[in-house]
């Protein structure tokens, strides 16, 4: 049930490697008090493990890193089947709003550092495509999520300070119906 605040969800997803509560809040946008709150509860339920500590100035900070890479809601846990696929398709929902809403808050806060005639080098990227059922669906998720985590891989710096960091925010959903 942890899983389905979007915010803890979107945190597990940033913990894949070990941080403290001031560092993912300064990413986020939050404030390190809520986000050590919803660290202790993914603590508390095994989500989150401690992995160490780190002296900052004369504050000791507390790293935690997420217990596994992939989370899944069972079935076993007494839900309808039915009820389970909805849990999950709300959580990831959920999540994709909390996503847009931080995409849009980093974007005008890049906007206003290009205002000042900083570059700011980006891309985006919009598209459709049509799926025939939920198996091509499936499919193409699978594959989908395969090539970004080799793309990033490929690309990602882990140690070097002076590397810049990016964001990416990769979303894959239905379109909405038509409102009538």
């Amino acid at each position: 049930m942890a899983l389905l605040n979007p915010l803890r969800a979107e945190l597990l997803a940033i913990m894949a490697e070990p941080a403290s509560a001031a560092e993912i809040a300064r990413g986020m946008g939050e404030t390190a008090q809520r986000i050590n709150y919803h660290l202790k509860a993914l603590e508390k339920v095994g989500l989150a493990r401690r992995v160490g500590t780190r002296q900052v100035r004369n504050l000791v900070e507390v790293l935690y890193q997420a217990a596994a890479r992939t989370f899944v809601i069972a079935d076993s846990l007494g839900f309808q089947p039915s009820t389970a696929q909805q849990m999950r398709d709300q959580g990831s929902l959920a999540h994709l709003v909390t996503m847009s809403d931080r995409m849009k808050r980093d974007a005008l806060r890049l906007m206003e550092q290009s205002d000042k005639e900083v570059q700011v080098p980006s891309a985006s990227l919009a598209s459709k495509v049509r799926l025939a059922d939920e198996s091509q669906r499936e499919a193409f998720i699978n594959e989908y999520v395969t090539l970004v985590e080799q793309l990033i891989r490929k690309y990602e710096t882990t140690a070097a300070d002076d590397a810049i960091a990016f964001q990416l925010l990769a979303a894959v959903y239905p379109e909405p119906m038509k409102e009538e």
